[in-house]
Order: structure tokens, then C-alpha cells, then sequence
């Protein structure tokens, strides 16, 4: 799918970030080399031993127990836990965080055709700033809105797409969203726009 298969009439295009815009993790595994390299230096850990650790947890158990995985394994003091999730909203990234490319060329395509873009990202805030701020945008954070649910209530609850469709005067069936979860597809069924799965542009 691409964007001439997308109903003409939508004139607004609401996308969540992670896992939608760019891949999640490609954030997440710059985080844990920062982190491993930061225990390298004070502990004397392995750095790249403790990089592939926290991969392969957030791999097979998720990103909440990466640190408690690397503290089992490596003997970390729980002072350095402050650090880790100091550095998973803050981090400089080594590398600027890549656009899907399909999303890349469907974002371009609906500036030129002169749409709205917003992005309507659940999860912490300051994290969620701070990925936005890192990734190569190629010109188009100019014309990108951003809002945060967790300022409202966090989706599925429809609050932050009730408010979005307010402020810029649009109609629901001017508004399609372009989502990869359960959650975002409740939220737009619960504001009654339509959606299309990312897989559809991958």
C-alpha cells in the first residue's frame, strides 16, 4: 500500500511514533550501549557482554526487566538503576534514529500534497521528545503537530484525538490514523475514524 491508495478525501494523518515512524528498538539498543559502556567504565564490565545481555532480554522478556538482568548477571549495585532510567529518557544518541523508509516516502508525499501530519504518541513525555528530536527527519519536522497523550489521558481513551480534531477544525471523516496496536485501534474506534495497520506500508 501506498499513499495513492489511501481515500482522496482524508485531509489529516495521525501516526504514533514508535514502532510506526522508525523501529523502537533502534533507540533502545543505543540506550544500553551508552548504559554498558558507562558500567564498563565504573565496574570494569564487559561492555559489549553487557550490551548483547540487555538486547537479547528486551528481545525475549521486554524492556522492563533489562536492568534487573544485568544486575543479576553482572552484580550491579541498584544505585545504578537511577542512571539507566535517567539515560532511557535523556540520552544522547550516538546515531540519528532512521525513518522507516516507506514511512519516509508517505510522509513526503502527504506534505506535498498539502495534508496534515500529526503525531499522537502515548508514553512518557520527556522520553518521547527527546526520541523525536533525535530522528533524521529530512526537512519534515516543520510540518509535523505533535501531541502527547499522557498531557491528557493515555490512549485508548480518546481525549488527546478529541482534542487534536478541536483545535485544527477538522471532521472525523477527514482523519484516518495509522497505527501498529491494540491500543491505538480502540482509540480510534472510540473517536470513530478510520485506521490503517503500518504492516499495510512495510
Amino acid at each position: 500500500m501506498n499513499y495513492k491508495d489511501i481515500d482522496k478525501r482524508k485531509s489529516a494523518f495521525i501516526l504514533e511514533l514508535d514502532d510506526v515512524l522508525y523501529p523502537r528498538k533502534d533507540y533502545y539498543y543505543q540506550v544500553y550501549y551508552l548504559f554498558a559502556n558507562l558500567l564498563e567504565y565504573t565496574e570494569l564490565v564487559d561492555a559489549k557482554q553487557t550490551t548483547d545481555l540487555m538486547i537479547d532480554t528486551y528481545v525475549s522478556e521486554g524492556d522492563q526487566f533489562v536492568f534487573d538482568r544485568v544486575a543479576e548477571k553482572f552484580t550491579i549495585a541498584e544505585k545504578y538503576r537511577a542512571n539507566f532510567d535517567n539515560l532511557l529518557v535523556t540520552a544522547k544518541l550516538p546515531l540519528k534514529l532512521l525513518l522507516y523508509q516507506n514511512m519516509l516516502t508517505l510522509l513526503q508525499e502527504i506534505v506535498v500534497d498539502r495534508k496534515k501530519l500529526f503525531i499522537v504518541s502515548n508514553g512518557n513525555v520527556e522520553q518521547q521528545v527527546n526520541k523525536i528530536k533525535q530522528i533524521e527527519w529530512h526537512g519534515l519536522e516543520k510540518y509535523l503537530v505533535c501531541y502527547f497523550a499522557e498531557e491528557t489521558v493515555a490512549k485508548p481513551e480518546p481525549d488527546v484525538i478529541h482534542l487534536l480534531i478541536q483545535e485544527h477544525d477538522l471532521q472525523r471523516r477527514d482523519v484516518v490514523m495509522i497505527e501498529n496496536s491494540e491500543t491505538d485501534r480502540l482509540c480510534a474506534e472510540a473517536v470513530g475514524i478510520d485506521y490503517i495497520n503500518i504492516e499495510k506500508f512495510l
